[in-house]
Formats: C-alpha cells, structure tokens, sequence
C-alpha cells in the first residue's frame, strides 16, 4: 500500500471546516496520486492516440473519414453492407473473433455496472461528491463507459480501427487488473498488510474475476484477424499470423504440423504452414534494398549499422528481450535467498510470506523461459532475412559484375562459361561445424593466381604448357567425349586481364564463398552483437550488484579475481585459432587427394594402384587427425578454464567473506551460499559464453566487410556503371548515329577486360599485359545473313562478341564511336564453353520461351539431338544435374546451341559451337542447322576454328590478327590472300576430314559416355527414415577402443565420478555453511573447510580432464578406422558400382561426412553422455533428500522424453527438406552467375531474379518451421523442468523438515536438472540427425566388391618375364544378372606381338580390355606369361599390364608426379620415356614454354591437347616396363604430326618382347599389326594376318576396308606388313 492511499484514507475522515482549504488542497492531492486513477490516466492517453489522427485529417482538409476502411475495396463493401452478422464477421476476421470480443464487450458492461452498485452497497473511505459516489467512484464510472465505447469500437468498426480499439480497450483493462493485484492481492502475500478495497467484499473479488477474463485470459486466448502487408496482393497467412497472444507466446499454433508429423512417415513440403508475408523476399526487399542495395544507395557508411537501420525493429526487441530475461533471471537467486532465510530462522513468519517467493519462482522462471523464447523467435527471424537479403543482394549484384578476372579468350573460357569448376561443392573442402577454411583458402589463394593454372582448370591455362597446340579445333574430342575442360591452347597473353589488386582472383569462387561461408557466419550474428553489447555487461553488472548485497565488499575482490584471470581464457582461444587454421590446412590436402583420386578413380583401378592410393590417403587422414586431436585437447583447456574461473571466483569471494566475518560481525549462512552459487553460475555461463562469442563477431564481421567490398568495389559492366558514374556521361557516348540505327558493329573504339585493364608496353613483360580489342575503323556485320569470325587462338574472336554484347570496358576513340546490337528483335547467345542449367533437357532448350512441337522437334533434328536422346530413358525430360553432370561435352554444346535456335531471337551470336564436336556432328550442324530453314533470314555471327568447314557457308567473314586487331573483313578469299596462316589451317582441317571417314567405328565418342550416364540421375541417392541404426552407430563407437566395452565402461565411470564430485562441491558448501548455524562464527575453521572444498574443485577437474583426454583418443581411433575402411571400400569396388554411382556423391561421403563424423558426431556423442550422467545425479541427489520427488523426476523425464520424440518426428523431416531446399538455391546460384553472359545477352535478368525469389522463398518456409519446432519443444520442457522446480520448493517449504542447507543443496540440483533437460533432448537430435553421417558411410562399406588380395595370389618375382598371353573360351558379362557381352573368344598372342581389335559399335572391344584386366566378371580362362589370371591378385595382375585409355585421365601436379605418382624412378629415366614417347620430337629445346617434368598439369590434363595427354600416357606406359599393353586409340582429335609420332613411338621404342593390343578406331592405324582381331557381337570372326584376311572375299576385314575412302593405301600397308 502506498503512502499517498494511506493518507487518503486517513484524510476521508477528517472533518470539512470553512477554513480547511490546505486539506482540500490535500485530499486533492492525494485522489489524483490514487492507484485506482492510473487506469485513467491511461484511458485518456488512449483516448488522444485514437483522436489525433482524424482530428489532424479533418484539420489538414482530408476528406478520408478515419472510421472508415483504408482499402477501397473494402470501404466499398461496408458500403454495401447492412451490419449482418456476416459483415460483422467480416469486419473483425472471424466466428471466434465476433465471440471473444462479445464477451469481453459484456464484461465490461458488467464492471460498469459493479462501478455504479458498488458505492451504493458499501461505504467509501472517500469523501463523497455527488451522492454516495466518490471522485474515485466517478472516475471508475467513467473509466468504463469509455471501455464499453471502445467494447463496441472493436466490433463494429473498420478492420484497422478495430483492432486498435481492441488494443487499446485490452491493455487499459490489464493495466486495471495490475492495479487490483496491487492492492488486495499482494497484501494477503505479506503478514501486516490488508486489502486496501476488502470493505467492497464479494463485489472485489468479482471485479478481480471479471478483470481477469476480460484484461487478460480473453486478449490472451483471441485469434487474430490476418491483415496483408500489401492488401492488393494478400497471401495465404502463416497461423502465427492469425493465432492469438498465448498461442504465439508458446506455440501452440505449431500443434497441427507436429501431430500430422506424429501421424504420418514424414511431412512433406507443401504440408508445411506457409511463409509469412513480411518474410517473403519480394517484401523484405523493398524494405531492405533502397538502403543496402549500391545502385540504390550511394552511403559508405560500414555495412553493419546499415543493416542496423534497416532492421532496427528486431534488434531493439532483441535487446528487449535480452534485458528482461536477465532481470527475471534474478527472481531465482532472489527467492532461494528469503526461502532459504525463512528455513534458517526455524519457519518464522517474516513480513512476506513463502508462497510469494515460491510464485516469484515459479513466475520468475515462466517470465525468463517466455522472453528467451522470443528473443530466439526475434534472432531466428532476423538470421532467416539476412540471409534472405544478402543472398538476393549478392545475387542481383553479380549480374551486373563485369566477370574480367576469370575470362580469357585464349582458353576458350568465355565469361559464361567460367562456372564449370568454380561453383561445384564436391571438389573443395567442406566445411563442417568448425570450418572456418573457406576464409583461410580465400586469403591464402589471392595472390598466387596468374602465373597458375590449377587454381581453376577452367579458366587458367599456364604459359609453359601449350607451344604447339594449334588451335581450338584440334582438341574436338576431349569435350566430346564428356569431359568439360576446355582444350588447351596457346595462352592469349594479351587476354588474360589483370584485376585491380594485380591478382587474378577468382571472382566466382569469391562470390560463391559469399554465400555459403560468409553467409553461414551470420547466422547468429544478431545474438552475437546484442549479446556481447548489451546482455553480458548488464548481467555482470547486476551479478555483481546483488552479490554486493548479501555478500558485502567480499564481492569487490571476486570482480577483482575475474579481472585479473579473464586475459588466460584469451591466450588460450589465440592458440586455439592456429591449431584450427593447421587443422583445416591438412583437411583441405586430404580432401584435395580424395577428390583427385575420385577424379581419376578408373585409371586408379586399371594399373592397380588401389594399396599406393590407399597408403598415400591414409598418410594425409594421420597428418589431419594429429592436429585433429591438437585442436580438442586446446579446447580442453578452454572449457577447463571457464570451469575453473567462475569457482576461483566464488572462492575468492567466500574465503573473504568467511575470513572477515569477524571484522564483518556476518555469518556465511546457507541463504547467502547457494543464492550467491546460483549467480556464480550465471557469471560463469555469460564468461563462457562471452569467449565463444567474440571470435564470432569477429568472423562475422569480417564476412561482413567482405560483402560490403564485393558491393562497393567489384568492377561492374558499363551498363551498370553508366548508371553509378551518372557524372561521367563522355565516355559513354555510345549513341548510334540516327543513319547507323539498326546496324550490327562498332566504330572507332577499343576494349579491355576492365577499366584498369589498358595497354602496357613493360618490356619483356607481354606475358602478363592486358589485352586490349581495337577497332581501328569499323566492323559492320550483314544483317539477315552468316557472318564468320575467325583468326588465330587468342586474337580476341570471343572479345570481339564480348564487345558487342557490352560485357568489355568501352573506350571510344572519337565522337563518331559507337557499338551498336539491337535488341529490339531479341539476342541469343551460345557460349563456346557450353552453359546448362540444373532442369530437363526440354527446359534448357525452351529458357522460359513457350513450347512449340513442330519448331521444337525441327531444332532437335536440326542439332543432332535425336539420338541423344533416344539413350536416355526419360527422354527429354532427363535432368541434366548440376553443371550437366549428365551429359557429354559434346551434348552439352548442342544443346546449347539448341536453345539459341529455338529462341526466336533475330540476332544469335554463337561462340565455337563446333570445337566440342567430332567431324561428323559438326558437318552435320553446318548442313541441317545453320544452312537450315530455321535460322533463315536470321543474323549469325559465328566465331570458329573451323573455317574448311563453315566457310562454304558465309556470306561475310572477319578475319582477326593475334594482336587484338582486324586483319581484313569481307569474302573469304580476301581472308586468305591477307593471312598465310589461315590458309595452312584450312588444308590441314580438310586432311583431317578425309582421315576422319576412314573411321571405323561410327559411334562417337559422347555416345558410349551417353548411354552411361543415361541412368546416372535414375540411382536415387540412398536415405535412411526413422533413427540411426545401432550397426551404423557401432561403426564408430564399437571402434574407439580394442576392448569397446571396457573403454565405455571407465568413460562412463569417469563422468560419473567428476559429476558425483561436482554435486558433492554444492553439498559441501551447504555443508560449511550450517556450521554457522550451530557453532559461533571464530569457531568455524575457514582453512580447513576450504581446503576441502579446493580439493574437491580439484579432483572434479581431474576428473574432467581425464574423461576428455580419454575420449580424444578414442575418437581419433575410430575417425581413423572408419575413414581407412571408407577408402578401401571404395578403391576396392567395382567399375561398374562406380559408373551408376556419381562421383560427387563418393566424394560427398569422403569430406563432408567425415568431417561430420570428426567434430559434429565426435561432439554430441561426448555430450549425450555427459548431460545423461549429469541428468542422471542430478535426480539422484534430489530423491536422496527427498525420496518422494522419485515419482515426479520419473514423469518429468517421462514427459521430456514424450516431448522429444513427438519432436523428433516432425524436426528429421523438417531437417531433411531444409537440406533438399537450401541446395537448389545455391545450385540456382552458381548457374546463374556461371551462366551470367548468357543470362545477359538473352535478357533473362528478370526471369533468373524470379526464379531466386521463389527458392529463397521456398527455403526460408522450412527455415521458419524448423525454427518454430525447436521453440516449441523449447516452452515444453522448459515448463515441466520449472514445474518441478517449483514443486519441490513448495514440498521443501511446507512439508518436508529438512535444513535449510540441505533444502538449498536439493533446490540447486532441481534447478540444474530442469535446465539441462531441453538441452538434453536437443543433443539427441544432434545426435541422431549427425549420426545420418555415419549411415551414409556405413552404405558404402556395404557395396559391391572385386576379390581382394590372397597370399596364393602374389605372383612369383620373375612374372611376367614375357608379354605372351592366351585366352581360352573367355565370355564376360556386366553384371551376374546381365547378358554376356562376350561368347567363347579364343586367341593366343605370341610375345612382342602387335594386333589390332577392330569391329563395328558393340561388337566388345571394350569389353575385352576390361575382361582381360578382370574389371567385369569373366568366364573361362586367361594366361599371362603362363599363370592363370583368375588365379593371381588383381593388383598384381593390373600392375603389370598397362593400359592406353582412348582420353587418358592425368592428376594435377607436375608432370614427374604424373608419370611417376609413388617417386619410385629418377629423372633421367623419366626424360628417356618421353623421348622416347615422341614429346620431344613435337617442341624446340629453346621454347621456354616447352613441357618439362615441372610443367604444371591441370585436373584431367585440361591444359593439354588430347595428342599431348596421349603421348604423356604412353611415356608412363614405357616408365611402367609393362609386358602387355592395351592401346584404346583416339579418334580424329588427334593431327597427323602427333598421330604419326605416337605410331613410330610404338613401333620403335617399346621393348621386343612388349606384346600391343591396339583397339582400332581407324584402319590405317593397325593395318600393318602382325595380326588382327574382328569382333562381332562379342564373338571373333576373324583372327589373323591382315594379308591374309583380305584374301577372304566374304570376311568383315575386307569388306571394312572396301568401304573406305582408302582402300589401296590401305591393301599396300597389309602387304607390307606381311612381307616384313
């Protein structure tokens, strides 16, 4: 009660006197300080917000009534209406709406109604004014006509104005409700005080009733009505949207979807509740992008207060949220102190009675759970919509980048096309939960790129490698035949662009690590900075403050003892830091291995490389796992000191305290005790948290600035910059003359990769000078006609369309400059590098135009696409997959193609389409596609290498020099005339035409690669439903230790120790403690009680130690084990397991899952443990002092474990589509910016901007949900957990007798059991969604297996002394249910014999190579040397065989590595094998770009010709002394020059007793073999000297050769053979 109420009722009774003006001054005084008027003083503030706005309109002239809708249409609609129930219903959203404001309406009569009875029924304690009513009672009067005005205000009025009404009229009837409690209910908690209002009797207490239903159980149960954000384009409302107050503050909306998830075997996506609309990317973009967006807004203020001003709102709830959680975080520590006091005093009645401290308790914790809950709601919000932004923003910005760094003519690696490796997640390393190696890689890799060429195989290709390739042309076949690498070619210098910072970084990566890793650090960047900024300092300060309170100037030397202690944790976190750095170096090797060894895995398992691989692997998993186990030993000593300091400080502090009681005159009682441990607690939970958190507000804010930089200073395309730099209009004086509009060219202008990117004259530095586009006069290309661009490799062709197109900086030369490429008509684009997206075959070729089957089916025809996709089994509605995983170059190329064909675009630029493909694809697109009726009248400009082939075809040719400048335009001829080189090409194409239809085998090569892959997106990825199995979950427990059992038996014992330990610290306190009770405070011996207690911290920490240290080694065990068996199971399966499973999927198993396995499994498995056991005691010592709490623990964990599984349910599922939804954002990502040329020049901006939208969108629903399921588990325990608390406070205050330290002690361990049963149940889940890791592991160590190595299968050392082989009835087969693919073939070879395998497509020549090497399961039998091959090991066997793929497979590294990858040769013999393979003979000695064995070789060999890949095989094949060799020859990619070299090579250098099977794609490769083979559906037909088979009229041999082009060449070179 109040002074100002006492003085008014004592004032009431005085007597009025004419000379009494002071005490009427005073009675006035006092009425208007009344807790009864602040209700009203509300009302009237309600009453003036609600006034203002229509009173400031009619003020202002506006005509808009202000009761009125604010939406037209439904103003409209009230006007029609005529106040039906429906309308009502309507108006306020709906039936249970109308209901709960009805009764709350009536309730509020009801009170009016009290207000006026109630002076009439009893007598006031206030002067009466009018009647029997007091001021007070008239104001009360008033107070409710003007609620029961806003009562019928929120029924009848407008949506907007009732809702406010409702607002209004709920929160002034809680704030009365408030006043109420105030006065009649907190005196009854107090032992002197009384109602102030109990002389109203049963009318109180009904007034109470009545203000609890309407100001609090009805605003708190009413839905809501949904109002749309953007009310001409209303969506479908989430239920939190919708739901009322109490179902938003604990969730209870959430119950549909987790029981429909209890009900079913897995929720899907369109089950889950929709997004709300102030989520919704459209929304959060016009709220965010005028602020953040560069071209929006020209601020350079840092990038996080602006993202702090644009989301304002949430980090202001935030910071509320946080402030009120830590406030009634103290009711805790608050009532266990009175409580405590009150069982010290021996149950005395103090001024505040004990159930008050038991209800500030229980409401304390409520209060605390509920403002946790929305701050995680606020945090979780914000998380979702930054990521949202910053993926949209960086999305839109990359559009309008100018993609400078990664583009270079000179390998073929147009701007669109750089993606192919830059945005694949399977062959860089993954990042787990540690993972901060993306930051490190990208630091580490800025400068180092312009003189390499791995950092990308796409888009860099090193000088010193490529001198004699010819041009783009040559290299046809290494794309055709499904590799996506672009053929090597003499680097461009001049193209090759430098960035501003003299690096060529790789723009693309940068971008992709963005949004991937750098987004992922933002995660909780919202709970970083509020809580570091605002929550830490006040909740130190706070605990300080009431440990000053019961504690004295003793807490002054414990902040004294954190002070000086808090710089260790500090050293320790540094050291932490650099091992992490160490740690993800070695994982970044590992992973790099396991992707080159999966990248080259067939070539692994043809030479029988599987043990060196394997060795090699596991050598690099040690190195990893050393600093592995450095790192959580680190970690160990972190967690170890913010145990540890938190006690120092508590002791520091008692020892004080109790050492001064003397001086002090206090006792150090139970009460202050364990109030004081519960706030040391909290001390040691913000300390800890705190070192977590700063290092992650570093790293976010680094993330930060690094998206800021790309924003602010990544260089853009002129279009764009025009609009940045409006200023600067002279230099982008692009207008064409009005006589010029229409035209295709440009005019008296230069060009550049970037604005920095201008000439350089170094001297001897041309190697690395920018290349520079002139256009000295003008090129105007014909319109409605083929226009050919040609000229040598990086003369700048691709610069040229490049140019046109507006992606190059434009420099004008004069004021008669200009570029000109309408767009009016449309523009399509097909980049030589070929572009797909991750949709159906249909859907690329279509890009968003409308299906039409006639032109659709003639581009298919036209494209050569028919047979493609006849392979495939869905057709054209096979998915490409990721970078068009599933198809060929070649494919990919023709679709690409295809698209710009369909498109009715009357401009196509098209970029070298015919260097992917072979001869006889190519002529074909020349004939069907481009002289067909399709691209009639269209304009082409085609740039091209192949001009023998396309120039019959041109009407216009522009011929370009190597210096960036035009040679000549016009005829052909004249091309020819000007340009020598030209000319030489030209022949030289036409020889290899005429060698090309000599070819036997008329399959291409993409078709084989077609027919395998064509299944490839059909062997769906294998998921697991329901919880981890236990044979999974053994995999990595069951291997932690030898004796598997007895480890688990000491770790468990272990944690039971140090946690009965820590319990017996608590209990010791108390302990220490109750000696004040019973003795006098000199006799307490301090020393002694804390030399215990020192011990005891001691001990625990020991014991810590210990189960930590322990646990590291055992996981380091099984981490090792488990990856050793991975890798071996993979090496040692089949190749036909490896060509239906996807390499990114193996690789996948290999990073990602085993870094899972290594910190997110490692760690909650250790944590399940731990919070089990410390659960576990918890109630143990809870039931010890209380038996009868062993039945509420039991239905606590009972209740908890129901919660959690019901959770469980729904969460896996939600987890699984957040996985399936947050991929195709990322993939929609990459393509688009991969593609970002193409996404220009066809105009496609907007449509791949809506396209982001709606995937964002899509993953941010799941987000949501996955969110609100954890918050909704959260409310749940967190209730139970306080519902025990609560209880045993209760049973401990008025039924047991316990002392009060032994009440603290049980109330201390209730406490930390209701707090750690969630993060239990979370662990669990952690537990089981990382243990999905090891399931996946698990499925393949289950796979298909080749017989492994023997003891009987080592073959004798001297084998094979010769290459003879015999062959008796062999017959092969794929697989054991599949067809033979060989019959019965019988053959000998003598030794040092040659012979050719010659045979149509089908007919097993393939299949004998595998059959021979044992790589498909065979019948019959095989001798080598004399042994039977079914009978020696595989590694053996493939060892000493060497086999010639058709496109050898090379691993990145130098070429030593390559041709002796286990450094078992020196370099002299290395030198010999090249020599002697022919390199030599194809380079001069004196060329400094020659290829050395320290020439770098990109992935795959990608900067190589398909000749030079061959020749390095075939220098490995001799280094490797095999005696039989398989040579799978290569087909018209190769020139004559290589060709012919390769062929003397084989003839001459390997050994006479070195036997060669040459599988024959040409005749005149192995007419003049000792011997040929001519298979036929999988049988020999012919056997025998080629002379002697021609003899045969009838053979196959001859009729093959009859057929060809050749056919008296090729007679002569049998005859010779024979004669020789």
């Amino acid at each position: 009660m109040g002074p100002p109420v006492e003085r008014a009722s004592e004032l009431v009774q005085m007597p009025l006197a004419a000379s009494g003006t002071a005490t009427l001054a005073l009675i006035s005084c006092s009425i208007w300080l009344d807790s009864l008027t602040v209700p009203a003083y509300c009302a009237i503030l309600s009453a003036a917000l609600l006034l203002i706005p229509p009173l400031k309109g009619i003020a202002f002239g506006e005509k808009k009534s202000y009761v009125q809708s604010e939406d037209p249409a439904e103003a409209s609609a009230e006007a029609e209406r005529n106040f039906s129930f429906g309308s009502l219903v309507d108006s306020v959203g709906s039936v249970p709406i109308v209901l709960y404001r009805s009764v709350q309406l009536l309730d509020v009569l009801a009170l009016l109604v009290l207000s006026v009875i109630g002076p009439l029924h009893y007598s006031t304690p206030y002067r009466p004014i009018v009647g029997p009513f007091s001021f007070i009672d008239i104001v009360q009067v008033a107070l409710y006509i003007y609620l029961s005005i806003l009562g019928g205000i929120s029924l009848l009025a407008s949506t907007r104005v009732n809702v406010r009404a409702f607002v209004h009229l709920s929160s002034i009837l809680a704030i009365a409700w408030g006043v109420y409690l105030y006065r009649d209910v907190w005196p009854l908690a107090t032992v002197d005080l009384s109602p102030q209002d109990e002389a109203e009797g049963f009318l109180l207490w009904a007034k109470l009733a009545l203000l609890t239903l309407s100001g609090v159980i009805i605003p708190l149960n009413s839905p809501r009505k949904y109002i749309p954000l953007d009310p001409k384009d209303p969506l479908e409302p989430h239920p939190e949207q919708t739901a009322s107050l109490l179902s938003l503050l604990i969730y209870l909306y959430m119950e549909p979807t987790i029981w429909l998830a209890w009900r079913l075997p897995r929720l899907t996506f369109d089950m889950l509740s929709p997004l709300p609309d102030y989520d919704h990317l459209k929304n959060l973009v016009g709220r965010t992008f005028p602020r953040l967006d560069p071209m929006r807004s020209k601020s350079r203020q840092h990038i996080a207060l602006q993202f702090v001003r644009v989301f304002w709102v949430e980090v202001c709830n935030l910071a509320a949220m946080s402030i009120t959680a830590v406030v009634a975080a103290f009711a805790a520590p608050i009532s266990i102190n009175q409580l405590l006091k009150y069982l010290e005093s021996g149950r005395e009645e103090a001024h505040i009675r004990p159930w008050f401290w038991i209800a500030l308790f229980f409401s304390g914790k409520v209060f605390k759970d509920l403002s946790d809950l929305w701050f995680l709601y606020y945090e979780s919000r914000l998380s979702i919509r930054i990521q949202a932004v910053i993926t949209e923003l960086v999305f839109e910005h990359a559009l309008r980048v100018r993609m400078e760094a990664d583009t270079s003519d000179s390998v073929t690696a147009t701007p669109s096309s750089v993606s192919t490796e830059a945005v694949t997640s399977d062959n860089a390393s993954h990042d787990g939960p540690e993972g901060d190696g993306s930051l490190e890689g990208e630091e580490s890799n800025a400068g180092d790129a312009p003189d390499s060429a791995t950092a990308s195989s796409s888009t860099a290709v090193p000088p010193s490698t490529t001198s004699s390739i010819k041009g783009k042309g040559k290299e046809k076949s290494s794309s055709e035949s499904g590799s996506t690498a672009p053929p090597a070619a003499t680097p461009a210098p001049s193209e090759m662009p430098e960035s501003k910072t003299g690096a060529s970084e790789h723009l693309i990566g940068r971008i992709n690590n963005l949004v991937s890793s750098d987004l992922s650090n933002l995660e909780y960047v919202g709970t970083f900075a509020v809580f570091i900024s605002v929550e830490s300092p006040f909740q130190v300060i706070l605990c300080m403050v009431f440990l000053y309170q019961i504690l004295g100037w003793s807490a002054l030397v414990g902040l004294a003892t954190m002070l000086i202690t808090l710089p260790l944790p500090g050293y320790v976190t540094k050291h932490i830091q650099g091992s992490q750095r160490e740690k993800m170096k070695r994982t970044d090797a590992r992973v790099q291995t396991v992707t080159e060894m999966m990248n080259v895995i067939r070539m692994i398992k043809l030479f029988g490389w599987e043990p060196r691989v394997s060795a090699q692997l596991d050598k690099k998993r040690e190195e990893e796992l050393v600093w592995v186990r450095k790192n959580k030993l680190l970690s160990l000593s972190i967690n170890l000191c913010n145990y540890m300091l938190p006690i120092l400080i508590m002791l520091t502090t008692f020892f004080t305290y109790a050492s001064a009681t003397v001086i002090m005159k206090e006792k150090l009682t139970a009460s202050r005790v364990f109030s004081a441990m519960s706030v040391f607690d909290m001390l040691r939970i913000d300390l800890h948290a705190s070192f977590f958190f700063i290092p992650q507000l570093i790293q976010a804010k680094v993330s930060l600035e690094r998206i800021a930089e790309f924003l602010r200073n990544t260089e853009l395309i002129d279009k764009y910059d025009k609009a940045e730099e409006s200023g600067n209009t002279e230099i982008f004086a692009t207008d064409v003359p009005e006589e010029r509009k229409g035209v295709i060219g440009i005019r008296h202008a230069s060009f550049t990769w970037s604005k920095e990117a201008l000439p350089s004259q170094t001297p001897g530095g041309t190697r690395k000078r920018a290349f520079v586009l002139h256009i000295d006069d003008e090129v105007i290309f014909q319109r409605g006609k083929i226009n050919l661009i040609v000229g040598p490799t990086g003369a700048g062709k691709t610069s040229l369309l490049m140019a046109l197109l507006g992606e190059m900086h434009y420099i004008p030369a004069g004021p008669d400059s200009f570029v000109s490429l309408p767009r009016e008509g449309g523009i399509a684009y097909a980049a030589q590098e070929s572009w797909v997206q991750n949709e159906t075959i249909r859907n690329n070729i279509l890009f968003g135009a409308p299906y039409d089957e006639v032109r659709y089916k003639k581009v298919l025809h036209q494209c050569a696409l028919e047979r493609d996709l006849s392979l495939f089994d869905a057709g054209d509605q096979t998915e490409v997959g990721e970078k068009g995983i599933t198809l060929s170059g070649g494919q990919k190329a023709r679709i690409t193609l295809a698209r710009a064909v369909y498109s009715y675009a009357e401009i196509l630029l098209l970029d070298d389409i015919l260097a992917a493909l072979d001869v006889h694809t190519s002529k074909w697109i020349v004939e069907k596609c481009i002289k067909g009726e399709l691209l009639q009248g269209r304009t082409i400009i085609l740039v091209t290498h192949n001009v023998a082939l396309a120039s019959p075809v041109a009407d216009f040719v522009v011929d370009m020099g190597s210096d960036g400048r035009i040679l000549s335009q016009g005829t052909l001829e004249s091309a020819l005339e000007r340009d020598s080189k030209l000319l030489k090409e030209i022949k030289e194409e036409q020889k290899e035409f005429e060698k090309a239809e000599d070819e036997v085998d008329s399959e291409k090569p993409e078709d084989a690669t077609a027919r395998q892959n064509a299944g490839k997106l059909v062997v769906a990825e294998e998921v697991e439903e329901g919880h981890v199995g236990w044979s999974a979950l053994s995999l990595y427990l069951a291997n932690m230790s030898k004796r598997p059992v007895l480890f688990w038996l000491i770790y468990m014992s272990g944690h039971i120790v140090r946690h009965f330990i820590s319990n017996f610290q608590t209990w010791y306190l108390g302990y220490w403690a109750a000696q004040y009770e019973t003795h006098p405070p000199e006799e307490v011996s301090v020393g002694h009680y804390l030399t215990i207690y020192t011990a005891l911290v001691a001990a625990g920490m020991a014991a810590a130690a210990f189960c930590v240290f322990y646990y590291v080694f055992g996981s380091v065990r099984a981490a090792r084990i488990v990856h050793k068996e991975l890798v071996t199971s993979v090496l040692g399966t089949t190749l036909r397991w490896l060509d239906k499973t996807p390499t990114a999927r193996i690789i996948t198993r290999c990073t990602v899952d085993i870094q899972t396995l290594d910190t997110r499994f490692a760690r909650t498995a250790e944590l399940l443990v731990e919070v089990s056991i410390f659960m576990l005691l918890k109630m143990l010592a809870v039931v010890l002092f209380s038996p009868i709490f062993i039945i509420p623990a039991a239905m606590v964990a009972i209740a908890g474990g129901l919660c959690g599984h019901v959770f469980m349910r729904a969460q896996l599922s939600v987890k699984r589509e957040m996985s399936n939804y947050k991929a195709p954002v990322l993939s929609h990502f990459g393509a688009a910016v991969g593609g970002i040329t193409s996404v220009r020049a066809y105009g496609a901006e907007e449509a791949f901007k809506a396209e982001a939208y709606s995937r964002i969108d899509r993953y941010s629903r799941v987000a949501v949900t996955h969110e609100n399921l954890n918050r909704w588990l959260s409310a749940r325990i967190d209730f139970i957990g306080t519902l025990f608390a609560t209880s045993l406070a209760l049973y401990l205050t008025y039924a047991a007798r316990l002392s009060a330290s032994d009440a603290g002690f049980s109330l201390n361990m209730a406490a930390a059991f209701s707090g750690v049963i969630f993060q239990a149940i979370r662990v669990f889940n952690d537990f089981e969604i990382s243990g999905n890791s090891l399931e996946r592991i698990q499925q393949y160590l289950l796979i298909e297996q080749e017989p492994k190595p023997t003891p009987e299968g080592v073959p004798p050392a001297y084998w094979p002394a010769s290459g003879h082989l015999e062959v008796d009835k062999l017959s092969a087969r794929y697989s054991p249910e599949g067809p033979k693919v060989l019959h019965d073939v019988t053959f000998e070879v003598a030794s040092g014999e040659r012979v050719g395998i010659v045979g149509r497509t089908g007919s097993g020549k393939s299949s004998l190579t595998l059959a021979l090497l044992r790589c498909i399961l065979t019948e019959g039998h095989v001798r080598y040397d004399g042994l039977e091959t079914e009978k020696i090991n595989l590694d053996a066997l493939r060892s000493n065989i060497t086999i010639i793929p058709q496109v050898p497979e090379l691993l990145s590294g130098t070429l030593r590595q390559n041709l002796d990858p286990f450094s078992e040769h020196d370099d002299a013999v290395l030198n010999d094998a090249l020599r002697s393979a022919g390199l030599f003979n194809l380079q001069d000695e004196n060329d400094q770009s020659r290829i050395t064995l320290d020439t770098e070789i990109a992935g795959g060999g990608a900067n190589l010709s398909v000749g030079q890949r061959q020749i390095l095989a075939l220098a490995r094949a001799i280094v490797r002394r095999s005696k039989l060799l398989i040579l799978d020859e290569a087909t018209s990619a190769i020139d004559y020059e290589t060709d012919s070299i390769i062929q003397t090579s084989l003839r001459t250098e390997l050994g006479k007793d070195v036997t060669l099977l040459t599988v024959a794609h040409r005749l005149q490769t192995i007419m003049d073999a000792d011997k040929i083979m001519v298979l036929d559906a999988g049988r020999i037909v012919e056997f025998g000297k080629p002379s002697e088979l021609l003899k045969n009229e009838t053979g196959m041999l001859r009729a093959l050769v009859d057929e060809s082009g050749d056919r008296e060449k090729l007679y002569e070179m049998a005859m010779g053979a024979s004669s020789s």
